[in-house]
Formats: C-alpha cells, structure tokens, sequence
C-alpha cells in the first residue's frame, strides 16, 4: 500500500519483535479529535488554488501530520488489501508503523530512508534504505512548470471520508500516458483521507482510503524509533544496495518518455552473487514525472526459456516482463512496473538500449 502518506509502496504495506507486533501505542483508543473542534484553525480559501498547491498542500500534510488509522486499498478487480498505520512527526523526524492486516503477518517501521519489515511468523527483518518516492504526491522528478504541463485540478466541491470533512479535487493529465486522481483532502491540513485511480475513461481502477481515522495523534516518533530497532530474536536480512547512473551501467533511453525524469538508479547483487560480477547484478532504474512512478529492473538473461514475456495487472499497477537482447547479442530480462497505463511501460522498455562501456 502506499498513497497518499508515508506508506510502503504497494510495492509496500508490504514489523517487531513478537511483542512489538502485538503492541498497540498508548493512544489507539483514544478518540478522534474533530476537524471543526473549538479552536482549530478556519481551512484555507482554495477557490483559486491550482494545481501545484494542491499537490504541495497535500505533500507538505503527509509529511508533516501526525496520525493513525486503518487503511484500505481496492481495484476495480476485486483485490482488496487493509493495513493499520501510524504516523509520527517531529521536526525533522518521520517515523511511520504499518502493520498489515490482509495476507501474511507483517509490520513495516520506515524512519526517513530506512525501511525495516518484521516477518514475525518467520523471526526475520528485511531492512533496506528507499528513496522516498513513494510518498503522494512525491513532486520529485520535474519541477512544478513541469506538472502544470502534464496535470490540471478541478476542485469538485466537498464531501466526508471517516467522518472528516474533505475537500475533493481531481487531478486530470494531459496527455495518456499517465492516470487520472479524484481526491479528497482533509479541510484543514490537506492530508488525503481518499484517492481514486481514474483510467482514460474515468472509471476507477483503484481506490484506497481511511476507513476510520485520528488526526493530530498523540504519537512519539522517539517511541516508534524505538520499537523499530527492537530486533532482539530476529534475523536480520540487510539489502545492499549501491548508488550508480545508468550510464555507468551501459544503459540508456533511445528517447525520453515524455514528461519522466530520471530520479534514481541503484544496483544489487543478485541472490547468493557477489555485486563484483556484472553477470550477478540486478539494475534498478527509477522515473518520475512528480506524480507517476516507474521504475525499470534489468537483469542478465542468458536464458530466454527462464521465463516468458508478460504484462500483469493488480489495480492501478501494471508490470511488463520482456526480453531484450543487446547489439552482441547478449538477453536481458526487464521488468517494468509503474501506476501507469500498460502503453507507458511499453515506451519505457522499448526504448531501452545498452550502450558501449
């Protein structure tokens, strides 16, 4: 699950010791303060907001809101996954707790760049460092004169999610390469409370949203540090991931997808490999247009039965599976994955060729 705060990526929801992953913080009971409570500060006048302040109203709230509640994500397909999060700031401090509730047991801690998962039922942590792109909106990857060019908002009028009162806007692109956002914002802060995926023909791909929800948690972003290192009686699986360009690595795009950017590029060795081999390395190549996210892994395919080209679909997901082969003709299995439509991909890994190093 990620959207519209700090969450792992659907790509995520994706944490502690057996104690730790029962525990509950202090305050889960407490009940949720009003967003028209006496004293709280007027919403902000955004009749002629446009949509950079939307997405930097929206931004700024994931990131500097405290809050916890139980989160859902549907698709169209019928897919549904549920995850309790919690979500600490102070200063610059973000520590963020989600702990899954759909599928196997698992608690995810994820404090600025560091990204923990506790697997409880298999006494093991995978912990990694993650860009944070996976934030809605992210902003990263263009500049704002940018997503005016790729994006337009509508505010559509008002409407309550969990009890809080929202604002409802949509998010609309201009082109169709990329979806479509209705969003609904909470009055006061702009924290998204709601999102719906809108494809080319605005019918909802996938949709997530607080089914209930605390604003303002009395929350300690030290406590949840804490509880995140608390690995005693685990095993530890520590990712490594090195920092690197695509050119360094033979790579490049015969023609920039319009409108992405590249914001990362990271290599890994593969399973039981040394990262010294290049024949035993994993790339991960990651585009943004500020919105949208893609992010293309290549690999060494030497073998083009190991596998077979594909195109998967989860919600608002899509991965594509091709073999590439190289002037030498050397294979290279790609595997694209983004929150775009399928043609996006396709440009992407079309436009994939290695260069001379």
């Amino acid at each position: 699950m990620r959207r519209p705060l700090v969450c792992m990526a659907l790509a995520a929801v994706l944490g502690a010791a057996a104690t730790v992953a029962l525990a509950q913080p202090r305050t889960a009971s407490a009940p949720a303060p009003s967003a028209n409570a006496a004293g709280a500060a007027p919403p902000p006048d955004t009749r002629q907001f446009g949509v950079i302040d939307w997405l930097r109203r929206m931004h700024e709230a994931a990131r500097q809101s405290n809050y916890m509640g139980t989160f859902v994500v549907s698709a169209a397909t019928g897919n549904l996954s549920s995850a309790r999060i919690w979500h600490a700031c102070e200063a610059d401090l973000q520590v963020e707790r989600v702990e899954a509730l759909s599928g196997p047991p698992r608690i995810t801690f994820r404090r600025q760049d560091r990204v923990q998962t506790f697997f409880p039922d298999k006494r093991l942590i995978k912990s990694e460092r993650r860009d944070t792109l996976d934030v809605f909106p992210n902003l990263r990857g263009a500049s704002e004169s940018q997503i005016e060019a790729l994006y337009s908002a509508q505010r559509l009028g008002q409407g309550r999610v969990a009890g809080i009162e929202a604002d409802v806007v949509q998010i609309a692109p201009r082109d169709a390469l990329r979806y479509g956002y209705r969003v609904w914002s909470e009055r006061r802060s702009g924290l998204i409370v709601k999102l719906q995926t809108l494809d080319a023909a605005g019918s909802v791909v996938e949709q997530s949203a607080f089914s209930e929800l605390q604003l303002d948690a009395p929350l300690s972003a030290a406590d949840m540090s804490r509880m995140m290192d608390d690995t005693a009686g685990y095993t530890v699986h520590q990712t490594a991931l090195k920092r690197t360009t695509a050119e360094k690595e033979g790579w490049a795009l015969s023609e920039v997808v319009a409108g992405f950017r590249p914001v990362s590029c990271y290599r890994r060795a593969m399973a039981g490999a040394q990262d010294r081999d290049p024949q035993q390395r994993m790339l991960q190549w990651t585009f943004s247009d500020g919105l949208a996210t893609v992010s293309l892994f290549i690999e060494p395919g030497p073998d083009p039965l190991a596998r077979e080209d594909s195109l998967m679909v989860l919600g608002a997901t899509h991965t594509l599976v091709r073999r590439v082969t190289d002037a030498a003709g050397e294979g290279w299995w790609v595997t694209a994955v983004g929150e775009v439509p399928a043609q996006t991909l396709d440009q992407f890994v079309s436009r994939l060729v290695r260069t001379a190093r």
